[in-house]
């Protein structure tokens, strides 16, 4: 895999951080963005896998996983800057 797989990983991940980021603002209960971005993730991942040409994934299963990774991704960065702010 090189750098441009990994640019397009990151993109998704970006995405749905952006997408958590507006969802968080609304009066939907938190506990549901790690859903929401697993999700959009999937669907994102399957966008990639036909719109990118050097997508890491080149059948339905991957590019959903890679995705929903990626999207999970997005609530754990969050979190890691939650936790290392909270000192």
């Amino acid at each position: 895999m090189d750098f441009t797989a990994v640019a397009s990983v990151i993109g998704i991940t970006v995405i749905c951080y952006l997408i958590a980021m507006g969802v968080k603002a609304t009066s939907l209960d938190n506990k549901w963005l790690p859903v929401i971005c697993g999700v959009i993730g999937g669907i994102l991942g399957i966008a990639g896998m036909y719109i990118m040409p050097d997508f890491p994934a080149s059948d339905y299963i991957n590019a959903v996983a890679v995705g929903i990774v990626s999207g999970l991704a997005a609530t754990g960065a969050n979190q890691i800057g939650k936790q290392l702010s909270n000192k």
